[in-house]
């Protein structure tokens, strides 16, 4: 092709190749883990067999008049990074199709999927109702940013449906829970909320990071936003950090020009390190099942603990709604929050520190969702900038530590943490 044909715009397809529908036909109803594996991936003209990394900030076009077509929309394609950019378009479309979504977009950080949502959906003289059981950073953004610029927040417990009914306001126009929640693992009734939501015009947002979609997928029960911290189990190995949000075309666009205006944009590098997370992220869920379910009964029956929060434990409150909404079978995540005895001499946060440091394996740190097991002390790390009021509320008192079981033998996991429980 010669040069005054390449800038030929008559030459110019309306839609660059790899703005096309997706690679993998999602019609032809694949299965989860081929999803995982397949979806939303567009090869170059190189052939490359596994996903590109596309380190570029800008792209180029063939002449000015193409250049302006992508500016003003008349043609569908790259503009710049903070836009859109091939790799991390990649994950998007490979995560929307996990969670049944019609679009994802991509964040810096799970925070900052969190921050999308109330910029995208809330305005000055609206209101937040959240579930008092949510992590901590999550608390602090209503709190002290949301509520600073004119948003009202009020929160009720999780799992109490007709408090949820009692708290709606006529200016309502965000549910937000996690379900699971962190640090206590408490479930949502998120059909209850979704009906509750529809019948008052309100936005129904679940946080499913800790079940993902490999266990839960909340926009199938009625949940309008999917947010996940990236960060943990969809990457799954705890290199690298980001969020994203799920849901219609139209919410998500919403949600995309605010990462697009406010930089919130994730980088390529780590939008490909979570494509290749997802590839095994139903293999790993399983095998994270499989050693919490264990671990978590070793912790009840373990004669200093006095609590074990754990929603795949058959007495536990939502134990059943747990089992309805989680499509794998035995799948109730590996997160779990269990409270230590005190003793006579030593107080609850004494206590609970003994088992944190006596350990020799298990990973003291704030992360979660990785595939080593680590432990932290919520009150004093993840929930420690509320005060003791809003921490009472959210459940964290100072005898609970919060666990996420890893990929360990769980012989060894059950091990290191005996270590200091046995000798409390």
């Amino acid at each position: 092709m010669s040069q005054s044909q390449a800038h030929d715009d008559k030459n110019v397809d309306k839609l660059d190749p790899n703005w096309r529908s997706d690679a993998l036909n999602l019609d032809l109803d694949y299965g989860m883990q081929t999803i995982a594996v397949r979806a939303g991936q567009h090869r170059t003209d190189e052939g490359e067999h596994s996903e590109a990394i596309f380190t570029t900030s800008s792209y180029v076009y063939t002449s000015a008049a193409d250049a302006a077509a992508h500016f003003n929309g008349d043609k569908t394609g790259n503009v710049y990074s903070r836009h859109t950019n091939p790799s991390v378009r990649t994950f998007e479309r490979r995560l929307a199709a996990l969670e049944n979504g019609e679009r994802a977009v991509a964040t810096a950080s799970g925070m900052g999927a969190i921050l999308t949502m109330c910029l995208a959906y809330l305005k000055a003289g609206d209101h937040l109702l959240a579930a008092n059981q949510l992590f901590g950073s999550s608390i602090g953004l209503f709190n002290n940013y949301m509520a600073k610029f004119g948003v009202e927040v009020s929160y009720v417990d999780c799992f109490d449906n007709e408090a949820w009914a009692n708290a709606v306001q006529p200016n309502t126009k965000v549910i937000y829970c996690e379900s699971p929640s962190n640090p206590l693992g408490q479930i949502c009734d998120i059909g209850f909320l979704s009906q509750l939501c529809k019948a008052n015009g309100i936005l129904l947002v679940v946080d499913n990071c800790f079940a993902t979609p490999a266990l839960q997928r909340p926009l199938d029960l009625g949940a309008d936003v999917v947010i996940h911290s990236a960060t943990k189990y969809l990457d799954g190995q705890g290199r690298v950090l980001g969020g994203a949000l799920v849901g219609s075309d139209k919410l998500m666009q919403e949600a995309f020009t605010v990462v697009r205006s406010g930089g919130i944009s994730m980088s390529p590098f780590n939008a490909w390190v979570f494509t290749k997370g997802l590839e095994t992220l139903k293999l790993r869920m399983q095998a994270h099942c499989q050693n919490a379910n264990q671990v978590a009964e070793f912790l009840v029956n373990h004669p200093n603990v006095s609590a074990v929060h754990f929603s795949g434990l058959s007495d536990h409150p939502a134990h059943e709604l747990a089992t309805r909404q989680h499509h794998m079978t035995g799948g109730y995540g590996a997160i779990m929050g269990f409270e230590v005895k005190a003793s006579d001499s030593t107080d609850s946060k004494a206590a609970a520190w003994h088992v944190i440091d006596s350990t020799q394996m298990v990973s003291i740190t704030n992360n979660l969702g990785d595939a080593k097991t680590t432990i932290t002390h919520p009150a004093t790390t993840t929930h420690f900038r509320l005060s003791a009021k809003e921490r009472a509320e959210a459940g964290v008192k100072d005898g609970l530590i919060r666990l996420s079981v890893g990929l360990e033998d769980v012989e060894d996991i059950i091990k290191d943490l005996a270590r200091g429980l046995d000798s409390l």
